[in-house]
């Protein structure tokens, strides 16, 4: 009898657990908790008997060939250089969407989160530069704590709940997302080198079909897919960061079918990638990014220039620039508040700002590790430290400001039941 009935038990508990997965993954600050979780994941094995095996999986040559051509990377730049197109895809997929139809469309509503955007890229810059300055290859790297991982901070924003206004959410997404476009732009013009003019040009053909097959509202998403994937590969050669195939791909994907108005195919595609992007692309990416043998790293490496720069420019640059920018526009009158917020909240918003993590990994990659310098400092301490003091500060700032409007509501309703002699909890 009972082996009639393990068959049932074992069917609950994996509903159960389909179930808890299910309610995760569901929340809204899921991929934060699994980008962390990628993470720490890292550091662990990185610090544990398992880090040879860990250097060996990064570093796995991973080939693709047909007769003469080949692209022969190791894994970790497959996932730098190849999955991360796919983010970025994601990412210009959004910039797409928000600027027709979106937060972006009304140029009155991003005037201060543009601002806040501005001045957290420029003021950590300009203090990663200020350290750095007296370092020809150090200076390299002044744009690693420009970034902003919108994953980590809308991830902590949302463990916050109720505690915050709703457009507190509105206002963050939109400076990331302006935050996001600099970077690109920062990519595209400092970090690409060596440019072969063949593929360059094959990249260019890419986008002139592009151009036509928008132009002629093809929305065939196969179609785009298979052009841009000819796209990625001819910049990946020709020496243009192969990411940046992802941002020009999405630009030239139609908003709507002009047969059908109903119909997104921009929105279609943003939607089935956000899965893959949030629980699969971004924890991958850190995993393989965030590996540091904390035995490797002297004190002279904590405390070297380029990771005090990344530190301070992430701890303090973001929180100044941001919030110093902001204010600016609003004291100006170019600017107003968005609605239910106050400059506490900017403020709190400013510091989350400072989590760089996946953007500013990405840059410090293209910055050092794959120049093949060999310094005698890891920029991803600099990173992880200021990327994690960042979210503290932002999450206790905001988690003591609380909800105005939580506390308007509870009046209302202490009001209301001082008149009706009931109690409120």
């Amino acid at each position: 009898m009972s082996k009639e009935h393990k068959p049932d038990a074992i069917d609950e508990v994996i509903e159960e657990v389909q179930v808890v997965v299910s309610d995760f993954l569901n929340r809204e600050a899921a991929p934060g908790i699994l980008l962390m979780a990628a993470t720490i994941l890292a550091l662990i094995i990185a610090n544990s008997p398992l880090d040879t095996l860990y250097d060996q999986l990064v570093s796995l040559p991973v080939q693709i060939s047909a007769g003469s051509w080949a692209i022969d990377k190791p894994l970790l730049l497959w996932i730098n250089d190849g999955f991360m197109a796919v983010f970025f895809f994601h990412v210009g997929l959004e910039l797409k969407r928000e600027v027709c139809e979106g937060e972006l469309s009304n140029p009155k509503d991003i005037v201060l989160p543009a601002a806040g955007a501005i001045g957290g890229m420029l003021l950590p810059a300009l203090i990663y530069v200020g350290i750095n300055w007296d370092n020809p290859v150090a200076i390299a790297g002044w744009a690693i704590p420009a970034a902003t991982d919108i994953a980590f901070a809308l991830g902590i924003l949302a463990l916050l709940g109720s505690r915050v206004p709703a457009s507190l959410k509105v206002f963050l997404v939109t400076l990331a997302i302006i935050d996001d476009i600099g970077a690109i732009v920062i990519i595209a013009l400092f970090y690409t080198n060596n440019i072969t003019e063949g593929a360059l040009l094959v990249a260019a053909g890419c986008l002139v079909l592009l151009w036509q097959m928008n132009r002629r509202d093809v929305v065939d998403i196969p179609a785009y897919m298979l052009v841009g994937t000819v796209l990625w590969v001819a910049m990946l050669k020709s020496g243009v960061h192969a990411t940046l195939a992802g941002v020009v791909l999405a630009a030239f994907i139609p908003m709507r079918d002009a047969k059908d108005e109903t119909y997104s195919p921009v929105t279609r595609l943003e939607h089935s990638l956000n899965g893959t992007v949030s629980f699969a692309i971004l924890p991958l990416f850190a995993f393989a990014n965030a590996g540091i043998s904390f035995g490797n790293i002297s004190p002279e490496g904590i405390f070297h220039p380029v990771t005090f720069g990344i530190f301070l420019g992430l701890v303090v640059g973001k929180q100044v620039g941001v919030f110093g920018f902001c204010y600016l526009m609003i004291k100006l009158k170019l600017a107003s508040l968005p609605r239910d917020l106050s400059m506490k909240h900017i403020y709190g918003c400013a510091l989350l700002c400072g989590v760089g993590f996946t953007m500013s990994l990405f840059i410090g990659g293209l910055a050092f590790e794959e120049t093949g310098i060999n310094q005698m400092f890891d920029e991803r301490v600099g990173i992880l430290a200021g990327s994690l003091v960042s979210a503290i500060l932002g999450y206790i700032a905001l988690y003591i400001m609380g909800n105005p409007n939580d506390k308007d509501t509870k009046a209302v309703a202490s009001n209301a039941s001082k008149l009706t002699g009931n109690t409120v909890e």
